[in-house]
């Protein structure tokens, strides 16, 4: 799993950065990415996500229902902006992926160079 955080409480103020020229080549960008991911058989899911704002934190409650509040858990961390699941050779890959997502443009057309983390996804529970 490929995925891009951004700080929570950031995530309005860089959102607004971004004119309408700068929106369109980062998707743009993200486009072409998604599409020689899929293009190279690798897609396996994806999705860029909603800002904070949008989010909802859910606990159970002592009688196992949910209670529900608005915006992340963590409101001073960062949230996942987007994700790729991927079906890669090798960790190279994975990396090399990654390393495209980073240099997504961010506002200004200058690439973000935002750090994108690569987990794992282990095929089944850890031995042990």
């Amino acid at each position: 799993m490929i995925q891009m955080n951004v700080p929570a409480a950031q995530w309005d103020a860089i959102m607004s950065g971004y004119s309408e020229a700068d929106m369109q080549s980062m998707f743009a960008h993200m486009n072409a990415l998604n599409d020689d991911i899929n293009s190279a058989g690798e897609w396996v899911d994806g999705q860029g996500l909603g800002g904070p704002s949008l989010a909802k934190t859910v606990r159970a409650g002592s009688d196992g229902r949910p209670q529900v509040t608005d915006g992340p858990a963590q409101k001073d961390q960062n949230v996942l902006a987007g994700y790729w699941v991927v079906d890669v050779k090798s960790e190279d890959r994975a990396l090399e992926i990654a390393a495209r997502a980073s240099a997504c443009p961010g506002a200004g057309g200058k690439p973000s160079n935002d750090p994108v983390e690569v987990h794992p996804i282990p095929e089944g529970p850890p031995e042990g």
